[in-house]
């Protein structure tokens, strides 16, 4: 039997609502992943008289950026709206990026980079939030799953950027082109609808249930917590010995995106330094968010059936040895299959974190366990780019592999104990935004 008009064109209404989410995703993975792109270029041309230490200053001025835009989205959100929000987060990063294309010093391109980072960090978790309203019913996890590909395509997408704009255009033409998405936010306020949550938590109920019949999805429940009901459920993460747990999965966490954020602001530049030409270097991070995008699909079947505290633990260690095997100068072919293997594994090994914190939490606080954890680890999104940038300043390239790869080991022991600790059994019953959104 064949779908009816008015059923086909609210498929049609879901599905452009997903598309332009993954779209947003998309400009923000591609702004994200820039700087590690055109880097080594601006480097040997003493761009702005940028150097080594200053390139991981930089970087970790973004990361900076996305922590307090991660942490604000959500009151911000509760305010204005998580359509408004979105539109803002692009507008912001995109201006932002052409703060960078137009600085001439290097204290206007790292102010330029922290509001990107802003913008960047309050994007992606207000995505999630309407992509979890409006997916088509039984397909949550599948449209979750399939919009958090965006931003490794968007890693993927910088790469030719910087391969067929900054060598005959220079590395402010890169930035240029993340200005382009402002070209997208009149579509984004005449097409996108405002996030059913919003709307219920705000008493516009006639107006959800209207927008839920448009779409053919299910109106979502009230918010129920209060603020001291949040603050209650941070309390219990420290109660009794529940503080040394909390400490573990905060440790494992600032190790992982120490890791993930490290790697992706210096893969370029490092294997630059190994010897590879630009060419090369810059195909590396396109295997490497190849492998995240693989990485995304493949950990949650394999936690599912061997649990994800374990495949945390063995993908950490799987990605350190990657890591570390990048300083030693192998033939091309088999470089470019540990960068992809090491995409493959480091990606999602962060995620089963999440996964492994929900495990292990009780239901009455697994949100704020999953979001804090996230929140801790970014510290460490902050530290990994300005490791980096110390290191190859004091000609230590090999030792930024080795580091990377130590802050890959300790996650894996931080987390295996934090799972050997624990008494608590259960299945994984979080919801897909918990575990993904937090990334």
């Amino acid at each position: 039997m064949s779908p009816s008009p008015a059923s086909a064109r609210v498929s049609r209404l879901a599905a452009l609502v997903v598309g332009l989410c993954w779209l947003a995703v998309l400009f923000d993975g591609l702004d994200m992943f820039i700087y590690g792109s055109v880097l080594p270029h601006m480097l040997e041309s003493k761009a702005l008289g940028i150097t080594s230490d200053q390139a991981g200053d930089l970087g970790s001025y973004a990361t900076f950026g996305m922590l307090v835009g991660a942490l604000t989205a959500g009151t911000i959100a509760d305010r204005i709206g998580r359509k408004k929000l979105m539109v803002s987060c692009i507008t912001l990063f995109s201006l932002a990026s052409g703060v960078c294309a137009l600085s001439g010093s290097v204290a206007v391109f790292g102010l330029g980079r922290t509001l990107a980072g802003v913008g960047l960090g309050g994007l992606l978790p207000t995505a999630i939030s309407m992509v979890s309203d409006y997916a088509p019913r039984g397909r949550g996890a599948l449209t979750i799953g399939a919009l958090m590909t965006a931003a490794h395509a968007g890693g993927i997408l910088s790469a030719y950027v910087a391969l067929w704009v900054v060598e005959p255009l220079g590395w402010r033409a890169a930035f240029w082109v993340c200005v382009v998405p402002l070209l997208f936010v009149p579509v984004f306020l005449k097409v996108m609808p405002e996030s059913l949550s919003f709307l219920v938590a705000k008493g516009r109920t006639e107006e959800a249930t209207a927008l839920a019949g448009r779409f053919d999805v299910e109106v979502p429940a009230a918010p129920a917590k209060t603020a001291g009901d949040r603050w209650d459920a941070l309390a219990g993460l420290f109660r009794g010995n529940e503080w040394i747990q909390t400490l573990l999965y905060w440790l494992a966490s600032f190790g992982g995106l120490l890791l993930v954020y490290g790697v992706a602001t210096w893969l370029p530049t490092l294997m630059r330094s190994e010897g590879y030409n630009l060419g090369s270097a810059l195909t590396f991070v396109v295997l490497f968010n190849l492998g995240g995008i693989v990485g995304m699909l493949v950990a949650g079947r394999a936690s599912d059936r061997f649990g994800a505290p374990r495949i945390s633990s063995i993908w950490f260690a799987l990605t350190a040895a990657g890591v570390f095997l990048l300083s030693v100068h192998m033939p091309l072919g088999v470089t470019f299959l540990v960068v992809f293997l090491t995409g493959v594994f480091l990606n999602s090994a962060q995620t089963m974190i999440y996964a492994t914190v929900s495990i292990r939490s009780a239901p009455a606080n697994r949100a704020t366990a999953v979001g804090w954890t996230s929140g801790m680890g970014r510290f460490g999104a902050v530290f990994g780019p300005w490791l980096g940038g110390q290191l190859l300043a004091a000609g230590d390239a090999d030792w930024g592999f080795t580091a990377f790869a130590l802050a890959g080991v300790s996650s894996m022991v931080f987390i295996g104990i934090a799972a050997l600790r624990s008494s608590k059994r259960g299945e994984l019953t979080s919801t897909p935004q918990e575990l993904i959104g937090a990334h």
